[in-house]
């Protein structure tokens, strides 16, 4: 597996709810839950189930920081 990104958590499928068009997929790693929104269509081709071992990529164009 090659990538640009560089942030990857490796972790664990917990959820999966499925939607027509786009699903939500839970993973567990070691920094807390992270939720991806993908399409149905990948998390089929993918056959993505719970209990699988997953990396999760991240990219992020802007990261914020708040103070309350």
């Amino acid at each position: 597996m090659e990538s640009s990104l560089r942030n990857h958590l490796k972790g664990k499928v917990i959820e999966i709810i499925k939607g027509g068009a786009v699903s939500e997929v839970e993973v567990e790693t070691s920094a807390g839950i992270i939720t991806s929104v993908i399409t149905t269509r990948s998390v089929e081709r993918l056959g993505l189930k719970v209990g699988d071992e997953v990396f999760a990529a991240i990219k992020a164009s802007e990261v914020s920081i708040e103070k309350p």
